[in-house]
């Protein structure tokens, strides 16, 4: 799990991660549930190579959904990283 690659899974590019782009200068990405916000900073400056000032982190647990029967099943736990770059720091997404 030491592996930059391994802690960051994806960058969530939602309405409400664009406006906190543009705004806030920082982007969302969704993590590995067990990483620390140090490891994710260090992630984020090893892999982009962009100075990080701040990470704040949400957990988020997986919802219920109907499988054929009647059982229940549960979509995975997942975490939600919100990370703010330095000023003149940008990530392009396109």
């Amino acid at each position: 799990m030491n592996e930059p690659t391994n802690l960051i899974h994806n960058i969530r590019l939602t309405e409400k991660a664009s406006l906190l782009g543009e705004k806030n200068n920082q982007y969302v990405f969704r993590v590995d549930p067990r990483a620390n916000k140090l490891q994710i900073k260090r992630a984020i400056e090893e892999i982009l190579g962009k100075k990080v000032v701040r990470v704040n982190t949400c957990q988020y647990a997986g919802k219920k959904k109907r499988e054929r029967r009647a059982d229940f099943g549960r979509r995975a736990h997942w975490k939600k990283a919100i990370v703010t770059l330095a000023e003149g720091e940008k990530i392009d997404l396109v």
